[in-house]
C-alpha cells in the first residue's frame, strides 16, 4: 500500500508515524512546501523570545528520524489532486511538476495567515508571523526600541504579542473587535486582558482597523480608523487563519469552509482523509459542523486517520473547543460552548481589581462551556465537567451560588458515575 501525506506539520507527522507502526512494509511519502524539517508553528514565539533555536521548533529531535522510519520526505508545493486517477501534481522548486500516485491520501496541509484587504499589506517591513522564514524576517528587524505595529488580537496574536514584548520593542495592538480574544473570550473576560495588557506598557487600540500602510519618511505610515497615523519599524500582520485548501479546488472533494470528513476522518471521496485544521468536522457538543484550529486536535484526528487508512475501524470523539492561553503571565481559557446556548443559563464571577474572572454556561444540569481568567487550578477541572457531560444534579444550584466549587462537584459526580 502506497500512503501520501500533503503536510508535515503535527498532524501529517503524527499520521506517517502511526502509518509506519501498523504497517511496517508499506510505503509511506511525507509532503512538505518549505525548506526546513518538520516543524511546530506553535514553538516560533519561543524561537523570537531567545528560548530555542531553530532546530528547538523541529518536531523530531533526531537528524534521521524519518530515514530511520523509512518515511520518505517530499519538499515541493501540491498543485492539484485528480481523485479519479489518484494522482498528485508535485512541484519541488524549479523543476517540471512530477505526480505523485497514491493508494491512500492524507491532507493534513493545516493553515494559511488570512491577508487582510488593507492597501500597502504587500510592502517590506509587513509580514506574518507563521513560517520560520517569517521568525528570521522579524527577528531581524524587532530590535529593542523598534517600533512595531501587530494587526489582530486573537489567540495566535497574544502568543505573538508576549515574543514581542520580550524583545522589548515600542509595540502597537490594533484589532477590529470590541475586545481581545473575541472569538475565545466572553466581552467581559477580553476587556481584562486588555487591561492587563496596557498594564504592562503595550498600547492596545480594539474596535479600530488598519485602513492604509504606506512608505513613510522614516519607516512605514500606519492609517488607523480612530484617526491616528503611526510611524512604524515593522507591522506584523496577525489578522487569523483559514484552512490552506486552495490546491483542490477543482479536486471534486465536498468542501465548504474546510474539507467536510466523517468520524472516520474520510473525505466525500474514497480512499482520501483529512485532519486538521483543513477539516470541518463535527463538534463535540452541538454535533454541527465547523473549524477547529488547534493542535490537539490536530493531532487525535491524525492518528484517527492514520488508523483508519490501515485497515482499522475508529471514530473521533468530535472536536471540543478548547483554548489556553497566557498572555503575559495572565492564563486565560474558554472551553466548550464558553458563548453559550439557546436555552441555558449562567453565572458569572469577576475580581477586576486580582484579574479574575469565571463565567460557566450550563444547558439543563450540564456544563457546557466556560470561560476563565485568572484560575489556573480550575482548568483541567473545566474541561473534565463538559467532556463528560455529567448531570450536575443538586451540584448546580451549588456552583450558581459559588462556581469556584468546580472541584468539589466534579469530584462527588466523577465518583457517583464511576460508583
Amino acid at each position: 500500500m502506497k500512503h501520501v501525506i500533503i503536510g508535515n506539520g503535527p498532524a501529517g507527522v503524527i499520521a506517517a508515524e502511526t502509518i509506519r507502526k501498523r504497517c511496517p512494509a508499506d510505503e509511506i511519502i511525507l509532503i512538505g512546501d518549505e525548506l526546513s524539517p518538520p516543524y511546530s508553528r506553535m514553538a516560533i514565539p519561543y524561537l523570537l523570545v531567545g528560548n530555542i533555536d531553530e532546530s528547538g521548533t523541529y518536531l523530531r529531535k533526531t537528524a534521521n528520524h524519518f530515514e530511520r522510519l523509512k518515511i520518505q520526505q517530499v519538499q515541493g508545493r501540491v498543485l492539484s489532486l485528480d481523485a479519479k486517477s489518484k494522482s498528485l501534481q508535485v512541484e519541488e522548486g524549479n523543476k517540471k511538476p512530477q505526480k505523485i500516485n497514491f493508494d491512500k491520501l492524507l491532507i493534513a496541509t493545516g493553515s494559511v495567515p488570512v491577508l487582510p484587504p488593507v492597501p500597502g499589506i504587500d510592502l517590506p517591513g509587513v509580514h506574518h508571523c507563521w513560517t520560520l522564514e517569517d521568525a528570521r524576517a522579524i527577528h531581524a528587524l524587532a530590535k529593542p526600541g523598534a517600533r512595531v505595529l501587530q494587526m489582530g488580537a486573537g489567540f495566535i496574536g497574544c502568543i505573538i504579542l508576549e515574543a514581542l514584548a520580550s524583545r522589548e520593542v515600542e509595540l502597537t495592538v490594533v484589532e477590529m473587535g470590541n475586545r481581545m480574544v473575541p472569538r475565545m473570550m466572553t466581552e467581559m473576560a477580553g476587556a481584562l486582558i486588555k487591561k492587563w495588557v496596557q498594564a504592562k506598557g503595550i498600547t492596545v487600540f480594539t474596535d479600530t482597523k488598519v485602513e492604509a500602510i504606506t512608505q513613510g519618511k522614516a519607516g512605514l505610515a500606519v492609517k488607523l480608523s480612530n484617526g491616528q497615523t503611526l510611524e512604524v519599524d515593522l507591522v506584523i500582520s496577525a489578522a487569523g487563519v483559514r484552512p490552506n485548501i486552495a490546491f483542490l479546488k477543482d479536486s471534486g472533494l465536498d468542501i465548504k469552509t474546510g474539507i467536510v470528513v466523517n468520524e472516520q476522518m474520510q473525505s466525500s471521496i474514497a480512499d482520501i482523509y483529512a485532519a486538521g485544521d483543513v477539516t470541518e468536522s463535527v463538534d463535540f457538543l452541538t454535533g454541527e459542523r465547523m473549524i477547529n484550529a488547534i493542535q490537539p486536535n490536530a493531532a487525535e484526528q491524525a492518528g484517527v486517520a492514520a488508523i483508519n487508512m490501515t485497515g482499522g475501524m475508529v471514530q473521533s470523539i468530535g472536536i471540543l473547543q478548547v483554548n489556553v492561553l497566557d498572555t503575559l503571565g495572565l492564563i486565560a481559557s474558554s472551553f466548550g460552548l464558553w458563548s453559550g446556548a439557546k436555552g441555558g443559563d449562567h453565572v458569572e464571577l469577576c475580581d477586576p481589581q486580582r484579574f479574575k474572572y469565571l463565567r460557566l454556561e450550563f444547558l439543563g444540569d450540564v456544563l457546557i462551556g466556560a470561560t476563565s481568567l485568572g484560575f489556573t487550578e480550575h482548568v483541567g477541572v473545566l474541561r473534565g465537567l463538559i467532556q463528560t457531560k455529567l448531570a450536575l444534579g443538586a451540584w448546580k444550584e451549588t456552583l450558581l451560588e459559588d462556581p469556584t466549587q468546580l472541584v468539589e462537584a466534579y469530584l462527588a459526580k466523577g465518583q457517583a458515575q464511576s460508583a
